[in-house]
Formats: structure tokens, C-alpha cells, sequence
């Protein structure tokens, strides 16, 4: 049995320098159908990743109402405050809270100084800002519920999530989506239109060979075998080429555009382990669109 398989591996082997031409179109049209998947998929799943990130970045402020102690357990003259986050246990219950952070109003004063300088020369004692609740729901969806259900809570004066830019954005991040799965599936049906009617036409010309193997007493299964390698020789010397470019493509735009991203609490999926994957899969795609394109086109010269 492994001799068998080694000689059929150097079989096809041979076969494939004998065929010259053939064989370089064949990986040629695996190469170019591969780093058109390799380098499509690539975008696609980072924009998805935007698009989570965008999410996970949306938030809802809540503005306390004026002169709210509801952040403090105590009050100014140290005694317990028996109204201690009110407002916080029950935002905190509404179904689709993930997270709730606390923004003080000096700490809010503190940043727009730092950022706008004179335009903001307001000491604490006159600061016109508000204590605030930061919160981050489960999914994007659920924002405008959640927002209209802690307006409704005493002692809150605002909730703001961002209105319909926001509700844009995340209708924007769903077709993106949708359009990007429907895309993709497009582009896998035409690499396997491609590479495998590319591999019917060198194995047409061969067909030859085929006949006079049968002829003279050939099990089909020994027919096939040498067939099945030549395709998957042809699957991973097509994915060769494709894997260098989306490996260097990506590093590139990882290292041009990462930082930018990073900036804005946003980013690309790292490199490693994702080029692994990515080249992984172009790999294992050709391999396996190759190999199973020679069977089937190989199959009607043997039907009886």
C-alpha cells in the first residue's frame, strides 16, 4: 500500500513536467482564482471586525440629574448615602446592559481643558457638565430600547446614544455584513468553476492515455490515483504565489493603517495567527478543489 501511494506520488509528479504548458495554465488559473479569494476574504473578515469594534465602541451616556449623589456612597460630611447607585442597580438590570462605567463631571472638565485649553477656564465649583454613566450594551440593536428605558429611570436627566447616526452605522455595519458573506460565497463558487474546468481541459487532453489504460486491464482506482495528486500538486503550487502577496499585502496595511486604528479603539485582526489561517486555508482550498475537480472530470472517460 505505501509503495503504491509513492509510486503513484511520483507518477504525478512526472506527469505534470510532462504536460509542459497544460500544467502552467492550469496552476496559473489557480494562482490568479486563489489571490482573488485570499485577498477578497481577507478584507472581508477585517471589515466585519470594524464593523464588531465599531459596535463594541457604541455608548450610551447617561447624564445624572443636577446635584445627583447617586455615584458616591457617601455624602459630603461622610455619612452613608442611603440613595448609593439608585440609578446604577437599575440600569444595571435592564436586559441588555454589558457594562457600566462612572465619568465624573471634573473628570469630564479635566479632559476638555486639556483638549480646548481657555474655552473651557471653569473651576468645580462652577462647571456646568454632568456626572455620567457610560454603557455598553450587548448588541447595537438593542441601544435605542435600552437608552428609552433609562430616560424613564428617576434621577437620570438624558440619555443619549447617538440617534440616527448611530442607527445608521449600524445599519451600514449589517449590510456590509450581509453583502460581504453573499460575496464571498459568490466568489468560492467561481474559484471552483474555474480551477475546475481549467484541470478538465488538461485532463481532455489526455484522454488518450486513459483509454489505452483501460485497454490493457487498469482498475479505475489506479487510473484515478495519479489524477487526484496531479490536481492537488496543482492546488498547492497555484497557492504558492497567492499566499506571498496576501502575506506581504497584509503586513503592509496592517503596519500602514494599524496605528490609525488603534487610535480610535479600532483595529485589524493581528497577523499572527491570522495570516496562518488565511494561508492556511488557501492552501487547503486549492488542494482540495484540485484534487476533487480531477476525480469528477476524470470520472466520465470511466464509465463503462
Amino acid at each position: 500500500m505505501i509503495r503504491r501511494f509513492f509510486r503513484h506520488l511520483g507518477e504525478s509528479i512526472v506527469s505534470l513536467r510532462r504536460q509542459g504548458w497544460m500544467t502552467v495554465a492550469a496552476v496559473s488559473s489557480v494562482t490568479i482564482t486563489l489571490t482573488l479569494v485570499g485577498l477578497f476574504i481577507g478584507v472581508l473578515l477585517n471589515i466585519q471586525k470594524l464593523g464588531t469594534d465599531l459596535e463594541n465602541n457604541l455608548t450610551i451616556n447617561v447624564y445624572l440629574a443636577e446635584g445627583s449623589s447617586d455615584p458616591y456612597e457617601t455624602n459630603g460630611d461622610g455619612s452613608h448615602n442611603d440613595g448609593f447607585h439608585a440609578v446604577y442597580n437599575q440600569i444595571q438590570e435592564i436586559d441588555g446592559v454589558k457594562s457600566i462605567e462612572f465619568s465624573s463631571k471634573n473628570d469630564q472638565l479635566a479632559d476638555l481643558q486639556k483638549e480646548y485649553g481657555d474655552a473651557w477656564s471653569y473651576d468645580e465649583s462652577s462647571n456646568p457638565l454632568f456626572d455620567a454613566y457610560i454603557v455598553k450594551v450587548k448588541s447595537a440593536d438593542q441601544m435605542k430600547d435600552i437608552a428609552e428605558k433609562i430616560k424613564g429611570i428617576e434621577g437620570v436627566d438624558d440619555a443619549n446614544y447617538g440617534g440616527v447616526d448611530t442607527d445608521r452605522l449600524t445599519n451600514i455595519v449589517k449590510r456590509v455584513r450581509t453583502g460581504g458573506i453573499i460575496g464571498t460565497v459568490l466568489l468560492v463558487f467561481v474559484a471552483i468553476f474555474l480551477i475546475s474546468n481549467t484541470i478538465r481541459i488538461t485532463i481532455m487532453s489526455r484522454k488518450d492515455d486513459i483509454v489505452i489504460m483501460r485497454l490493457v486491464g487498469a482498475k479505475n482506482s489506479y487510473i484515478r490515483t495519479p489524477f487526484f495528486f496531479e490536481g492537488a500538486w496543482v492546488g498547492i503550487l497555484g497557492a504558492i504565489i497567492p499566499a506571498i502577496i496576501v502575506f506581504f499585502a497584509y503586513r503592509w496595511f496592517d503596519s500602514r493603517f494599524g496605528p490609525s486604528l488603534a487610535a480610535e479603539n479600532l483595529g485589524l485582526y493581528p497577523a499572527n495567527p491570522f495570516l496562518i489561517y488565511l494561508i492556511s486555508g488557501l492552501f487547503l482550498t486549492g488542494i482540495i478543489i484540485g484534487s476533487i475537480g480531477s476525480l469528477i472530470s476524470i470520472r466520465r472517460f470511466l464509465k463503462a
